[in-house]
């Protein structure tokens, strides 16, 4: 049975959620706690408190939230060059759990939580598992990988706390996912997008049919509405989308709710804003840009101003649950994930929305850049259906033209087009992989 907007689930007291707080009540407790979280970073942590006094800034200048703006900004850089413990804000005995990134880019970056910042992680996670529709009774395939990556254990603990049963199964494994999926009544899952399909996709070739399955919670990368609509229509599940970073806490800084319009940012424990990504000037809602997120009761390692490189807009009007917090729009792509071909910017989102498009083709894809005597080109390999692999040579020439065209008119460059049999791209059990191809460093 699909939830209403309205309907935040059996074990949460929707009455006292902060997600429905008159708009100056809610902002009262936002500056309350920005005044301590400012005065916490500052008294504590060297590198905040260094900026602060270049700036001119001490904490009682803060008197409105409006002031935010004054406060320089955190990067991921910072993590990693203080890295370990340099931006810890509580000593080491008030610290129960460290994460950290898997550090594919340099140093992982580690992050910390005193049993406070825990209790405020559960209670977001419970705020997002009830504006997806999730239910004490239900049972909960917890897909995420659990250990240093914060999804699993984020999502594990929100889910039992709402009163749902939860299968810590974690990642991979995908033929043992099927079975539990099938036969233990699951009624939600959580994992990336990339990884359900994949599952969903290995489900079929299996004959298994999994039954009662209505909601999926999915995150840790972005993924377009094309492909929200092909997981629906392949699983008849309602795919929900949320939003966190570890930097701020883990999963649980967004969630949509049934209405699937925009994401509500906890902003009781998050203050977002948005910013021109090259002027850093701050844009008024409903404008385009990147997010930039001041953590507002985090003790062990409080971010200020953190640019998280994810581009969307704040979303002010009201939404037809009935949460007063406001909206983002779903991330689609970053500031920082932008590769131009012949003078043209071109997003990785953009890609999977015009191969979407078409007919035949698999959410299953591959983007490779070369540059070869000065000229740059790029060549998607996308896979197709078997049914498609069996027809003839015109038909599937066809389709290469149909998925050319697609890909010219939304990206405005034309790129070359390959087909590719089925399980030929190399399925991600985590996050999304972007495979580089060498002859682009040439």
């Amino acid at each position: 049975m699909q939830t209403s907007c309205n309907d935040v689930g059996e074990g949460f007291n929707s009455a006292s959620a902060p997600d429905y707080l008159p708009r100056k009540q809610l902002e009262d407790v936002q500056l309350r706690r920005l005044k301590a979280t400012v005065q916490r970073a500052y008294d504590h942590v060297k590198l905040f408190r260094s900026r602060m006094d270049e700036r001119g800034l001490r904490p009682e200048h803060i008197t409105k939230l409006a002031d935010a703006a004054k406060l320089p900004f955190t990067i991921k850089t910072d993590l990693r060059d203080t890295y370990p413990f340099g931006l810890f804000a509580s000593p080491m005995e008030e610290i129960v759990r460290l994460h950290a990134s898997s550090g594919t880019t340099g140093k992982p970056i580690v992050v910390a939580y005193t049993q406070a910042d825990v209790a405020v992680w559960q209670n977001v996670m419970v705020r997002t598992f009830a504006a997806c529709g999730v239910h004490r009774g239900d049972v909960v395939q917890n897909a995420y990988g659990y250990g240093l990556f914060t999804g699993g254990l984020g999502a594990h603990y929100g889910a039992e706390a709402l009163g749902a049963t939860v299968i810590p199964i974690s990642g991979g494994n995908t033929e043992r996912q099927v079975m539990v999926l099938t036969d233990f009544g699951v009624t939600a899952i959580c994992c990336t997008p990339s990884y359900f399909l994949h599952l969903w996709e290995r489900a079929v070739e299996m004959g298994a049919r999994p039954k009662g399955l209505r909601v999926g919670v999915f995150g840790a990368e972005p993924w377009s509405e094309a492909m929200r609509q092909r997981m629906q229509q392949l699983s008849g599940i309602k795919a929900y989308d949320i939003y966190g970073l570890s930097e701020i806490i883990g999963p649980g800084v967004a969630s949509e709710c049934s209405c699937q319009a925009g994401l509500h940012i906890f902003e009781d424990h998050f203050l977002p804003e948005i910013i021109d990504p090259k002027t850093c000037e701050v844009l008024p809602d409903g404008a385009e840009g990147e997010l930039v997120l001041t953590t507002l009761s985090k003790q062990a390692m409080p971010m200020i101003r953190y640019r998280t490189r994810d581009v969307t807009k704040l979303i002010n009007e009201p939404c037809a649950c009935g949460r007063t917090i406001r909206r983002i729009n779903r991330i689609t792509r970053r500031s920082d994930d932008m590769f131009i071909i012949r003078g043209v910017n071109v997003f990785p989102s953009q890609v999977e929305c015009a191969l979407l498009a078409v007919e035949g083709a698999q959410p299953h894809y591959q983007i490779v850049l070369t540059r070869e005597k000065g000229l740059d080109e790029m060549e998607v390999k996308v896979e197709v259906g078997p049914e498609a692999f069996s027809d003839k040579i015109r038909v599937l020439e066809e389709l290469r033209h149909r998925l050319g065209h697609s890909l010219e008119h939304t990206l405005g460059v034309r790129c070359k087009v390959t087909l590719v049999e089925p399980r030929t791209i190399r399925r991600s059990e985590g996050k999304a992989a972007r495979v580089l191809d060498q002859r682009e460093l040439k």
